[in-house]
Order: structure tokens, then sequence, then C-alpha cells
């Protein structure tokens, strides 16, 4: 496939190794992290993939292995965890790669940062609240190299991962300093194979982490911009990447925006993520997609907060007429996407709105909204969502 991106190294956060064709690097960078046994961790749908086998394949030719952990739920959970920890001691293994969506990622994370640590602390001892995170040990934590093979999450830039607990049907934040990957391979080839439903749901998700950063109350100047121009190529190249899965620039763009939103929402999320987080949790919906259907309602919702922030984004995004056009833009790439309307398409039931307005109060994401969220105002954006 012919194409016009270009090769780039990045170290902010970390060392990005950006461009077309550079998994073909993964097991030099394997042997520049010490890496010398990798357990690559990846979805089940992924395990079977030619670009698995060729990542596999390339491992292997150095003297790495082919070692492999793919029983990685959609929202993974300490179970899933549990058994990728006993798979990673069994084989002697010194180092993790994690590859595919935000769902690898993560459990490919926590497999790394829970793998040697002490018997008796749990995972969700590391929960990000305050300085949890000094429970671990830093020192037993293994090398991550991140390699997405999605556009959205952006996982592969940040400090933290997602695990959904099977028993109280929650998600939680797991935060530690050395859950940053060592190195990431943003391979825009790979996100090509894409279903387009997830290039669709992970692309709004990418947009979600970007406004919301951008409408977060918090103060943080290098998320704004990064947020913001993040949005714009989103805007520019989803519909492309989605309508032609091969053009390769349009792929770039969103693995840049997907990094980059990622990057932005340390500044804070929103009320979009935390009606996500509990529906995913409960649900099993895709995260992004989830995200993509109460968008448009939260930003109503915030619009006494945000809707001069969101002129000035729509001015330099080149959406005309403020508030409405930027959501009515959002409107308009849903159509293209195929968006589900609400969340009763989605199988959300009326009975369970007062449980799941409980347990998004309780998100982390709450903090980072513009408008207060309170138990009558976050059921009633709830009813709104249905």
């Amino acid at each position: 496939m012919s194409h016009n991106v270009p090769n780039r190294n990045w170290s902010y956060p970390t060392a990005i190794k950006f461009g077309v064709g550079r998994i073909s690097e993964l097991a030099e960078h394997c042997a520049a992290a010490g890496v010398k046994k990798p357990l690559l961790v990846t979805d089940k749908a992924l395990a079977s993939l030619p670009i698995t086998a060729a990542a596999l394949d390339g491992l292997a030719a150095a003297g790495l292995g082919r070692s492999v952990f793919s029983e990685v739920d959609p929202n993974p959970n300490e179970g899933n965890m549990a058994a990728g920890i006993a798979v990673y001691l069994a084989g002697g293994h010194d180092g993790v790669i994690c590859f595919g969506g935000g769902s690898a990622l993560d459990l490919g994370k926590m497999i790394a940062l829970m793998a040697h640590q002490r018997a008796d602390l749990s995972v969700w001892d590391l929960e990000d609240i305050d300085d949890w995170f000094t429970r671990a040990d830093a020192g037993k934590i293994a090398p991550i190299i991140a390699v997405p093979t999605t556009a959205g999450t952006g996982s592969e830039v940040g400090r933290a991962g997602v695990l959904t607990n099977s028993v109280t049907h929650k998600k939680k934040i797991i935060f530690h300093p050395k859950l940053m990957p060592v190195v990431t391979i943003c391979d825009p080839a790979l996100t090509v194979g894409m279903p387009k439903f997830i290039t669709a749901g992970t692309g709004m998700d990418a947009l979600a982490h970007c406004l919301e950063a951008y409408c977060s109350p918090f103060y943080h100047p290098m998320s704004q911009g990064i947020a913001l121009e993040g949005m714009r190529l989103v805007f520019e190249n989803l519909p492309t990447a989605y309508g032609d899965p091969t053009n390769l620039e349009a792929r770039a763009h969103m693995m840049s925006a997907a990094a980059m939103g990622a990057v932005a929402f340390q500044k804070g999320l929103g009320a979009i993520h935390a009606l996500s987080h509990p529906i995913g949790a409960v649900y099993n919906t895709h995260h992004g997609t989830t995200n993509a259907v109460v968008m448009p309602m939260v930003l109503d919702f915030n619009r006494p907060a945000i809707e001069a922030r969101l002129e000035k984004a729509a001015a330099y995004i080149g959406i005309a007429g403020g508030f409405d056009g930027f959501r009515q833009a959002v409107m308009n790439l849903r159509t293209v996407l195929g968006i589900p309307a609400n969340l009763t398409a989605m199988g959300v039931e009326a009975a369970r709105l007062d449980a799941l307005t409980e347990m998004a109060l309780e998100d982390p994401s709450c903090g980072g909204n513009p408008v207060e969220l309170t138990r009558a105002n976050t059921r009633a954006l709830f009813d709104a969502c249905m």
C-alpha cells in the first residue's frame, strides 16, 4: 500500500516508535529493555490473525520465543489477570508485550504489575486513589512494551489500567508510574484489519478522551492543547478510516489522536466516562461505543459550563455554529459510524438505572466533570440517555 506516513521517534510521554512497518523492530526493542523471554498478551480474536503471527515470528527469529496469553475478555477482570500471571510465572517470563486494543493493553499491564508482588497485596489495593500505588514494590514490576492495534484507548502511553471487579461489576483504575511502557510501537498498518465497528468505537473513545480533557475545569495547559488538536484529528480522519480502511494516512492520524487523548486526560475526564464505565461493567458493552452513545446528552448536560470553551474549539477545528455546530458534528459522526441512538438500543434496562447511578457517582471520572454530578442530576442524565 502506498502512503505518505513519516517515521518519527517521540519521547513524550515515553519512547514512541511511530511509523508504518515498525512492528518489525519489536525484538530489537525487547532486547533494549533487557527482556529475553517476553509473554505476548493479546485478545482471543487477535491471537489467530496474521499480524500476531508475524510479530511472534519476529520474536522467535531473534531467540525470544513465541509465548502468548490470549484469555482476555472485552472488559478484563481479576480472573483474567490471575490466569495470565499463572502463565507468566510458569513460563519464566521477564517482560510483557501488550499487543492489541485497550483490553489487552490493560490486562498485560496488570500481569506485569502483579506477577511478583507479595502474596497479601491485592490488585484492588493499588486503585488510583491518593498514594496507594506506593503499596507495590516498584522493583518487581516487569518491563512493558506496548503495541496498540486499535486507535482509541491510548493505554499505550498511560500509567494505569482498567480492571473490572467480577464480584461487584465495578471498573477500577489501577495506577502505578511504572505501568508506563518503556517503549511503544505505533504502527498504523496494524489497525488496517480492524472490524468497522471497532474502528468506529475506538475512534469515538479517542474523541471522548480529548473532549472531556478539553472541557475539564482543572488547570493543565499542555493537556488542553493536546486535547484540542486531538479532536481536530478525529473529526477530520475518523470518517475516512471507517470508510476506507486501507487509508494509512487516516489510520496514522487516528493512532496519534488516540495517544494524544490518553496523554490529555491526565487533566481529567467527566460524565461520559462516569456513565460509560458502569454500563460496560454490567452489560459488557464496548467502551468507546458506549462513550459515543452518551456523548451528546452529556454535552447538553454540561452546556452551561462549556459552551464558550466549545465555541473556541469549534472555530479551531473548522466547525461552524459554535456549541450547536459542535454538537451537530458529533451527531453527524455518530450517523456515519452507525452508533446506536441511545442506551435502550444497547440493551440497558430502566430498572437498573438507580444502581447504575450509584456506580457512576463512585467512578473517579466524576471529579473532572464541569458540572458537579449529584444523585438527582446523574439519574436524570441516565434517563436522557435512554
